[in-house]
């Protein structure tokens, strides 16, 4: 004969027998910690990410908080500490991470640009008065470069002068590192280095360009010498032991924003990326390896 007190406890070991449901990540993670790699001021990446979060945060049922740290390596760090649970990498830094994180960060989405196309490419500038015409026109002058870990701002330059026969140790008068990419370019107008590495995505979407939206620089200032070869796209990616019902959660929150929250997903790139592309560890191999490259050359005798 069923009682109340024997319906209780069945009801309770149904409970404990069934699966997770998938609402149960929300009361480990009450809060979502999203963290991206600096490339210009703090405040510029606050008003251009907010109102995504606003949305994440519907999405997902929980505060979804952006952090904007220092450089790549407090990204690496914070995610690897489990502080951060979804990070937005440059490809070398997301190779870095899954290095010191011993493979546990997972890139899921990359954004296409306004062509259409999935990469984006280092370049060169010098200023617009500069006399050099080429990279070989620089030697003994000052260069800036961006982060140890970042893919446009240092690996793939270095990895391009190392095919064309330059040591940048000891080609270059000075070798800088900026820290974020619009203070290379800021160096290099204020005089402190003769040429600085960027990224560049298309004729209408570049570091320059943004700084330049916000009347910072005038485009007509600086001009490239050197272009790259394309560069896998930057990937966001989440914590890989992260509970799967979340990480699916996060994953849909995300590839569903170009269309379910499509003006704050857009004020991110100033309305010029078209869309997500799904994205695998596979398919940064080659910056694994151009990591490798550049560690190699690190360690070189001086």
């Amino acid at each position: 004969m069923w009682t109340r007190r024997s319906i209780l406890v069945a009801a309770a070991a149904a409970l404990l027998a069934a699966p997770a449901s998938a609402a149960d990540w929300r009361v480990q993670y009450p809060e979502i910690v999203f963290s991206i790699i600096p490339s210009e001021n703090s405040d510029g990446v606050l008003n251009r990410y907010e109102p995504f979060m606003q949305h994440l945060s519907k999405e997902l049922g929980v505060k979804v908080t952006l952090r904007v740290a220092n450089d790549y390596a407090a990204v690496i760090e914070a995610m690897r500490s489990g502080q951060v649970h979804v990070a937005h990498y440059g490809p070398s830094s997301y190779a870095r991470a899954y290095q010191v994180t011993d493979g546990d960060v997972e890139p899921f989405a990359t954004a296409r640009n306004s062509a259409g196309a999935v990469g984006y490419y280092s370049v060169l500038y010098v200023r617009a008065d500069e006399k050099a015409q080429g990279i070989q026109d620089l030697q003994g002058r000052n260069l800036c470069l961006v982060d140890p870990n970042s893919t446009s701002g240092n690996n793939v330059p270095r990895f391009a002068m190392d095919k064309m026969g330059i040591d940048p140790e000891v080609f270059f008068g000075k070798l800088l590192y900026a820290g974020s990419h619009e203070n290379a370019v800021t160096a290099l107008l204020q005089g402190t280095c003769d040429a600085a590495f960027n990224w560049w995505n298309t004729e209408t979407e570049s570091n320059l360009l943004r700084m330049a939206a916000r009347g910072a620089v005038k485009p007509e200032s600086v001009r490239i010498i050197l272009k790259s070869d394309l560069i896998p796209g930057s990937p966001t990616t989440l914590k890989r032991s992260l509970p799967e019902a979340m990480k699916a959660d996060i994953k849909r929150a995300f590839l569903e924003a170009p269309e379910k929250g499509r003006d704050a997903w857009l004020r991110i790139s100033d309305g010029k990326a078209s869309g997500y592309n799904e994205v695998k560890h596979e398919d940064y191999q080659v910056i694994i390896d151009l990591n490798r490259f550049v560690d190699r050359l690190r360690r070189k005798p001086s």
